[in-house]
């Protein structure tokens, strides 16, 4: 190999690298919010919207997830979705809590022993809904305790997203079916 070519191949690697790397440092690190409680957070949550993911790629609506505390401190996670076929799938994970002092940062496993980020990154006073994501932006979700979300309250999480550093226009809403006498919602909010 000439030392035309080793040099094409080193600043083929590099680039990317590097591009990399300026991606990573524009952004400040993702900022959890300050505190979680627990006993308060746990329950079900509607998905609102999310980032499109692979281990969600067969859901088309009727997206939850269902919290318990379990007695050792971890939280049982039950995630459903309905599929095109009308089928529900449904995964089971436990969470542990990653950072004890303020309970917003968990690390979610599906399948051990791999286990991705859960942090909260924003949450309403109210608990009535949350934004979930990851450090690395690849990930998020809008999650509401109801199947729906008004028109000022989505207005406030897109706002609230974008300054955490990730971009609106990939969201991918949820359309949740009728529930406990609510109306059916095909869009963010209703």
């Amino acid at each position: 190999m000439n030392l035309m070519t080793v040099g094409a191949v080193l600043l083929m690697l590099m680039v990317p690298a590097e591009l990399a790397l300026a991606d990573s440092t524009t952004r400040p690190p993702l900022r959890t919010v300050e505190s979680v409680d627990l006993s308060r957070y746990i329950g079900t949550w509607y998905e609102i919207a999310r980032y499109p993911n692979r281990f969600q790629r067969d859901c088309q609506s009727d997206t939850t997830a269902e919290y318990t505390l379990r007695k050792d401190g971890k939280v049982q996670v039950v995630n459903s979705c309905r599929q095109k076929s009308g089928k529900t799938k449904t995964a089971r994970g436990t969470a542990k809590v990653a950072d004890k002092t303020t309970n917003a940062k968990l690390r979610v496993t599906f399948f051990w022993p791999f286990y991705g980020d859960y942090w909260v990154i924003g949450l309403s006073p109210d608990y009535r809904y949350a934004i979930v994501g990851e450090p690395n932006r690849k990930y998020l979700w809008i999650l509401s305790r109801t199947p729906g979300m008004d028109e000022r309250t989505f207005a406030e999480v897109l706002e609230q997203i974008r300054k955490a550093g990730y971009d609106p226009d990939k969201l991918i809403k949820t359309p949740q079916s009728p529930s406990a006498g609510q109306p059916a919602t095909d869009s963010l909010w209703h």
